[in-house]
């Protein structure tokens, strides 16, 4: 079958569905490419009528909100074992010094780590459980995850969507330019939250460490 008429035969349900699940699992602090397939899905429909882009952002939106809020009471039952615990099964993504450097990110901002924490692919993991975790008063939690998810979702749906219409005369069927730029945008994020990390690290050792005491003559 031709690649053309195997997207146009593509359930648009299926896609819905695996959007929601995909960044709501992400969201739940499970490491999973959720901006990824969200770009994918939006140039999917620019190019493929019958996948609803409102109805995309919309399952999109609805995945990170009740993914966060899922990862919120997690952390919170689950408390700090719970980061040592995830640190044990994903040490890439929850090392002690990204767990150090996303803590102070919501003891300096608060509320709004968790709006702008989702905009980052590293953090995003981590906004529910370490809002949870930290006893963030969860109507401003809500209040930051709600908002958040529907300016990442939302907006990532329609930029991307308009961007597939717009180009779709050279873009043809279907361009993986979106993946590749999505993919860009998400190692350059890690990268730069990778290098923060490592100095939160340093900077938390240094704070523990016990005075230096000069040697006796």
């Amino acid at each position: 079958m031709h690649i053309q008429e195997w997207l146009e035969n593509i359930p648009a349900v299926s896609v819905y569905l695996l959007v929601a699940l995909v960044i709501g699992v992400e969201s739940l602090g499970i490491p999973l490419p959720g901006e990824i397939v969200l770009v994918s899905s939006a140039l999917l429909a620019s190019q493929q009528g019958h996948i609803n882009p409102v109805v995309l952002g919309a399952c999109a939106t609805a995945g990170a909100v009740i993914g966060d809020s899922i990862g919120y009471a997690i952390g919170r039952k689950g408390g700090r074992p719970l980061l040592a615990w995830l640190g044990r099964k994903f040490p890439k993504h929850f090392s002690e010094g990204h767990v150090a450097m996303a803590e102070r990110s919501f003891q300096k901002w608060g509320m709004w780590a968790v709006f702008f924490g989702r905009f980052i692919a590293l953090l995003r993991i981590f906004a529910g459980p370490l809002a949870g975790v930290l006893h963030m008063p969860y109507w401003k939690f809500l209040i930051a995850n709600v908002l958040g998810g529907i300016c990442w979702a939302g907006g990532t749906t329609a930029v991307i969507y308009y961007v597939g219409i717009v180009a779709e005369s050279w873009l043809k069927n279907f361009s993986y330019l979106g993946l590749v730029a999505a993919l860009l945008i998400g190692v350059v994020s890690m990268l730069v939250v990778k290098n923060r990390a490592k100095k939160s690290m340093a900077q938390a050792e240094a704070d523990s460490a016990p005075d230096q005491v000069p040697a006796a003559d």
